[in-house]
């Protein structure tokens, strides 16, 4: 597993509802990716109910801070039903289904298909990502570092402001309004052992199809 499929699934675990399993993952987290320190310092000194309180304001009352990203580039209309068709296409070619109540483009899933298959949707996504670092960094959100590292291992520099995000939104590829459907999460699968050296995260968020 290469350092930034470690990153993309410690930070999967990160922008996850911060429950009980998250804080015992913690040390595996940090040794798996310092680049996430920052967010998970701030994470261990945090009493629990206090973090998890931040969570639900940073994320769950507000869609400018959404976790699903073809959000960012249709917003809620019916255009998402091509977006989500996307998504749900793109894991059926790597051989994984959805089975739970999520949507195919909830970000720690996301996060969790890149960690197997390389960040293809996370380029796709690039100006939804890009976004929503500067609406959390806006926020002053301690969550806005983790996007920080995700959005620095992609191709070129990151924009500098919103006006920059929207361009590169624009210059996106050409889309058509569908009817909108309902997903699930993607299948759960045994943990695969890691390479020598690398310490295991967790369970993982997608698996194969059966």
């Amino acid at each position: 597993m290469t350092s930034s499929a470690v990153l993309y699934q410690a930070a999967a675990y990160c922008l996850g509802y911060p429950d009980d399993e998250f804080r015992e993952r913690l040390p595996l987290l940090r040794a798996a990716a310092p680049e996430l320190g920052g967010f998970l310092d701030h994470a261990a000194a945090e009493a629990p109910a206090d973090l998890a309180a931040h969570y639900v304001r940073v994320f769950d009352f507000k869609n400018r801070h959404s976790l699903y990203l073809s959000w960012w580039r249709d917003g809620d209309t019916r255009r998402r039903g091509m977006s989500l068709v996307r998504f749900k296409e793109t894991y059926r070619a790597h051989g994984l289904e959805f089975t739970g109540e999520e949507l195919p483009d909830f970000l720690p899933v996301v996060l969790e298909f890149s960690a197997q298959a390389g960040p293809v949707l996370l380029k796709e996504h690039r100006a939804g990502l890009e976004l929503l670092r500067l609406a959390l960094t806006d926020f002053g959100t301690p969550y806005a570092r983790v996007l920080d590292a995700v959005c620095a291992t992609l191709p070129g520099p990151s924009p500098k402001d919103r006006a920059a995000a929207l361009a590169l939104a624009r210059s996106g590829p050409p889309r058509e309004e569908v009817g909108l459907e309902p997903f699930g999460l993607i299948a759960e699968r045994p943990v695969a052992e890691p390479p020598i050296g690398e310490p295991p995260i967790g369970e993982p968020l997608i698996g194969d199809r059966s």
